[in-house]
């Protein structure tokens, strides 16, 4: 009997990229998201892991369109085709949080496909656009689990998104005030997902 092909390996992001895109301190022009699908079962979750991976905005300095990487992402799960008769969590760790219009994109996503629970873990809050608030909110309002990462889950990301090449277990090295920069962008976020107002 021969043997079928060996999996596709999937992958990893670069350290220094994760490093320079994750970290809460600095504001890079692109947004990385990592993602994680799980089947729900009853009480149970069940790692879905060939829809595991990353990805990147596009933009005009890579001579294409400008995309952001919400409808990017959206455009790759749409190709799943996930089962509408099983439930499912997608995780998302993203770099910046969703702009007011990748927000809208997503909650119309969750209305037609309430199959799928979302959670959002965000690295910093993407600010510069007018209604980034009310895109926050909705989501929320449409049952996504909105939050700032924490070191467990740039820990997290680091140890299941990003290539250790030679050395699996090197620990995630956290850069000075992270814990501090993340508890100020968790007040921020839910003083805006408490406030009705823009």
């Amino acid at each position: 009997m021969e043997a079928g092909p060996a999996p596709e390996a999937r992958l990893l992001m670069d350290k220094q990229t994760f490093l320079d895109n994750f970290s809460n301190l600095d504001y890079p022009r692109k947004t990385y998201l990592c993602y994680e699908v799980e089947l729900l079962v009853g009480e149970n979750s069940i790692p879905l892991d060939e829809y595991k991976g990353f990805l990147h905005n596009k933009g005009a300095d890579m001579g294409l369109e400008r995309c952001h990487a919400e409808p990017i992402f959206l455009e790759r799960m749409a190709s799943w085709n996930l089962d509408t008769e099983l439930h499912y969590r997608i995780t998302v760790f993203i770099s910046w949080s969703p702009c007011p219009d990748c927000a809208d994109e997503l909650v119309k996503f969750l209305r037609e496909n309430r199959h799928v629970n979302l959670r959002i873990f965000a690295a910093r809050i993407y600010d510069y656009l007018q209604g980034y608030e009310a895109g926050l909110r909705a989501l929320k309002a449409a049952g996504t689990d909105v939050a700032m990462m924490t070191f467990q889950e740039f820990e997290y990301c680091w140890k299941n998104f990003v290539d250790h090449q030679q050395d699996e277990d090197e620990s995630f090295p956290p850069w000075d005030n992270l814990d501090v920069e993340s508890e100020e962008l968790t007040k921020n976020l839910e003083g805006i997902l408490q406030n009705q107002e823009d």
